[in-house]
């Protein structure tokens, strides 16, 4: 029996261009496809190299305000928010993080007498604020008389949203919103209370403004 091949089952000719002591083509193409991915696989390393370096060393600032009357220096990442600062940094975990997006009012503080959305307000801006949160209200045992008057008139239920209830009806009264129960709920329209306590949130700002 013969061993030779049939000429259909041999490589085609070599041809008139292409030496037969160099490499073939498909040698050529399978080179260059592997030095191909090695530079991809290693420019991705690369880059998430550079990604990673970036996000170790997230800018920050050195911060000094005062917090209920006390004053912190602190630094902190400049992407911090007032929110994360007090409950994180401060362990002031009266100002609630409910929706951390400014449309529920649990987190509600008072910067400089005037109410502000923790969760929106960025740290790094109220550098020399004084702010006052829920737990600077009261003196001692001694509560704020919004406070008491929210027990007087059993104006929560779950509790959540009364930190931030409370905190914006002082800066109400101080902003002089409180000539009527229509008056008091407008602004402090952006206080919500899923338990649905509005009348008697009202009637403890009210009791606590001198009008019952």
């Amino acid at each position: 029996m013969s061993s030779e091949l049939p000429e259909s089952a041999l490589p085609p000719p070599t041809g008139a261009n292409e030496s037969t002591s160099g490499p073939s083509r498909r040698a050529v193409i399978a080179t260059s496809a592997a030095v191909g991915g090695v530079l991809v696989a290693g420019a991705t390393v690369l880059a998430g190299s550079e990604e990673a370096t970036a996000v170790g060393a997230a800018p920050s600032s050195r911060l000094s305000l005062t917090v209920n009357g006390t004053r912190r220096t602190v630094t902190v990442d400049n992407r911090t928010s007032l929110l994360d600062l007090l409950r994180e940094h401060f362990g002031l975990t009266g100002s609630k993080k409910g929706c951390n997006a400014g449309a529920c009012g649990a987190c509600t503080v008072l910067v400089d007498g005037h109410r502000v959305n923790s969760c929106l307000t960025l740290a790094v801006r109220l550098q020399g604020a004084e702010v006052t949160t829920i737990e600077g209200l009261s003196e001692g045992d001694r509560l704020h008389p919004l406070q008491q008057a929210f027990i007087d008139q059993d104006a929560f239920q779950c509790g959540y949203c009364t930190p931030g209830q409370i905190v914006s009806g002082v800066g109400c009264m101080e902003e002089g919103h409180t000539g009527s129960a229509e008056e008091i709920r407008e602004w402090m329209s952006g206080n919500i209370c899923r338990c649905g306590c509005y009348v008697k949130i009202v009637r403890a700002v009210e009791q606590t403004a001198g009008r019952s």
